[in-house]
């Protein structure tokens, strides 16, 4: 995919930048222009020239951009105005965020304690919230901005072991829609990728030719065009991997009166009605009350 994405002069933040899709992102959004805070948190006993942020910040000064290196760990809630602080201070402006940073460790829910369970939603969901609450007052002021939160497949689905990392990336998903609601009017646009890429999250599970397929670069491009100016989607789920993408929406079936039957009776039915999309709260509650309307007795009076 070729973005024509055009980023000179805007400002971006990306965490969880050191490697992986992370990475990948910062290096594209430095390639198309964009000065870039590369954010990854720093391991015991690493040196700053040893840090994969320091390193993601070399490349993309290689390449002749310009960037610096962010160690704060994303489930400090002190995180994200140290970053927007810092991008500030360093490149005088702030136009895009990419959360990216997440963990996992997946275990079934009879076996996880509520401290891991905890830690997981910290870095996956908080992560993604203490960046998007500290940017978005700049963002909104100058009237423009571009924000990409990340989730997962197992957001929208839900997966086996995944709990807590479910629950977090759903939650990214809730905090998305509402934010594109409220920065749509000041051209803030705000959208959630979740991508399949072979990181250091997904290795146990990829094979070698699954690793050079899922690439995490395949999925920079479009993350680099959702947060240009061209962009006009907000509000969306791009589900995107291997040079793929594909839009998830939230649906629901025609309503159907419950006491039309047996529960499971009325039930059987609802199973076999087609899902239908609804753009908003606000849509799927119109049209409930269009439906209910032909279930109520005509007005005889």
């Amino acid at each position: 995919m070729t973005t024509g994405a055009d980023l000179s002069g805007r400002v971006a933040i990306v965490t969880g930048a050191g490697k992986g899709l992370g990475r990948a992102y910062a290096l594209q959004l430095a390639a198309s222009g964009a000065q870039v805070l590369v954010n990854n948190r720093r391991h015991a006993g690493e040196t700053d020239a040893q840090t994969s942020a320091a390193q993601t910040v070399a490349a993309i000064e290689a390449a002749g951009g310009r960037a610096c290196a962010n160690w704060s760990n994303v489930s400090d809630p002190d995180s994200g105005t140290a970053m927007v602080d810092q991008a500030l201070a360093t490149f005088g402006r702030l136009d895009i965020v990419v959360a990216n940073a997440g963990i996992d460790s997946p275990t079934s829910f009879i076996k996880q304690g509520l401290a891991d369970f905890r830690a997981i939603f910290d870095t996956s969901f908080f992560g993604n919230l203490h960046l998007a609450h500290a940017a978005w007052p700049h963002l909104i002021q100058q009237r423009y901005g571009r924000m990409v939160l990340t989730a997962s497949s197992a957001g929208l689905y839900g997966n086996h072991g995944q709990s807590a990392y479910s629950a977090a990336k759903s939650a990214v998903i809730g905090l998305m829609r509402a934010l594109a609601l409220e920065g749509q009017r000041h051209q803030v646009r705000v959208n959630v990728i979740a991508p399949y890429g072979y990181s250091q999250m997904t290795a146990p599970y990829m094979d070698e030719r699954m690793a050079s397929r899922f690439d995490p670069a395949l999925v920079a491009p479009l993350v680099s065009w959702l947060c240009s100016e061209a962009c006009a989607l907000n509000g969306e789920v791009l589900v995107s991997g291997a040079g793929l993408v594909r839009r998830a929406s939230v649906g629901e079936t025609q309503a159907l009166a419950l006491d039309a039957g047996p529960p499971g009776e009325v039930f059987t039915k609802l199973a076999k009605l087609s899902v239908q999309s609804y753009p908003s709260a606000n849509d799927s509650f119109a049209r409930l009350l269009e439906e209910l309307a032909q279930h109520l007795p005509e007005n005889t009076t």
